[in-house]
């Protein structure tokens, strides 16, 4: 059996102007995962995961491709991926098998609740790492990327590929994305081989790794409230006006002295940029008529900043997770029983450690 991990993720800032093309952002990968494991079929593959209930998704091949048993399930980021791997596997000359795929998460709670960790993105992330080995494609690490990146933006053309970056790359990244409508409008038209080695079907992409903050320690809480990414986004989109421009602009100017502030060690510079880009994302709530910081999101916050530290909602807001940095010297046990005093859940979660190298 084949077994390979992909790891949750959080943004830290840069969210929103990321799904634009070229603007960056600054993400973490986490020590909770996902696990696919891969083992040889014969006659139909299967995928088992708890998303889909008791009962395995199966799947056959006709001269169409995949084939996919629709009665119980919907079609998903899993079969957008290993619909993408049969045509890579395919173009590289390596014989078609069945497999079962099995898929547990750590990204969830007990009762099955999301914390807004990026599930989706580790599951494809996973799931394309799995099949990479079973077939023994041999793709890079940055291939990998790709790979799941092209399987994304079947199911979701939005999706900028951060939380996909943080889950290959892992530790603390700046990231920027390329073209999705450029790559959605050839992706089931060119060979996955071509699109892969073309540079500029992928202007825009960068990914750099960033030191993790010196003096300052991470905290994470989540409001128990579920919020949907792709809707937010969308809300955002359709009210993009004349301050859009300036919305992009500050946002990367908080992402560069962020960055600056890691490859330095400022912490205060840090600080600083963390609580820049919570007042950007206030605004930008307010701008589009949209509730970006919630309540128990603002109270979060408001928590970390009376004591000395900076916060702010992680990723498209609405719910979900906060994130906060403080001082190393605090003794985060106050801030906790705060968040607690408010609902708001402590993860107990810390950056997974940097997954080799970031090859070209």
């Amino acid at each position: 059996m084949i077994e390979f991990r992909a790891h949750g993720k959080l943004f830290v800032a840069g969210e929103y102007a990321v799904v634009e093309p070229g603007q960056p952002s600054v993400l973490i990968a986490l020590d909770r995962a996902i696990t696919a494991r891969v083992s040889e079929a014969h006659g139909a593959g299967s995928v088992h995961s708890e998303e889909y209930g008791h009962l395995p998704l199966t799947w056959t091949r006709d001269e169409d491709g995949l084939a996919l048993d629709r009665e119980h399930h919907p079609y998903d980021y899993v079969m957008a991926t290993i619909d993408l791997v049969e045509k890579l596997r395919a173009e590289r000359g390596i014989a078609p098998r069945f497999h079962d795929l099995r898929i547990e998460s750590q990204l969830d709670d007990a009762s099955g609740r999301k914390f807004g960790l990026g599930s989706s993105a580790a599951v494809t992330v996973a799931t394309v790492g799995a099949l990479d080995r079973f077939y023994g494609i041999g793709l890079t690490q940055r291939q990998r990327f790709q790979v799941a990146l092209l399987a994304t933006i079947r199911v979701n053309p939005r999706a900028s590929g951060g939380d996909l970056a943080a889950s290959t790359f892992g530790g603390w990244l700046r990231y920027s994305a390329p073209d999705r409508d450029h790559l959605a409008s050839f992706v089931d038209e060119r060979r996955v081989s071509d699109i892969l080695t073309d540079a500029a079907a992928w202007a825009g992409f960068d990914v750099q790794r960033l030191p993790a903050p010196e003096n300052l320690q991470l905290l994470v809480g989540w409001t128990g409230s579920p919020a949907s990414t792709t809707k937010l986004v969308g809300v955002v989109r359709r009210h993009r006006n004349g301050g859009y421009k300036a919305f992009l602009d500050e946002s990367r100017s908080c992402v560069d002295d962020l960055t600056t502030g890691l490859q330095t060690g400022d912490a205060e510079q840090t600080l600083d940029a963390l609580r820049r880009a919570r007042v950007l994302m206030q605004r930008l709530g307010d701008s589009v008529g949209s509730k970006i910081e919630t309540e128990r999101l603002a109270t979060l916050c408001d928590v970390v900043e009376a004591a000395g530290g900076a916060a702010k909602p992680s990723g498209a807001g609405g719910g979900d997770c906060g994130i906060a940095l403080v001082p190393a010297d605090i003794d985060p046990a106050g801030i906790h029983r705060a968040w607690e005093a408010h609902d708001i859940r402590h993860l107990s979660v810390a950056v997974r450690a940097p997954e080799g190298a970031l090859d070209e």
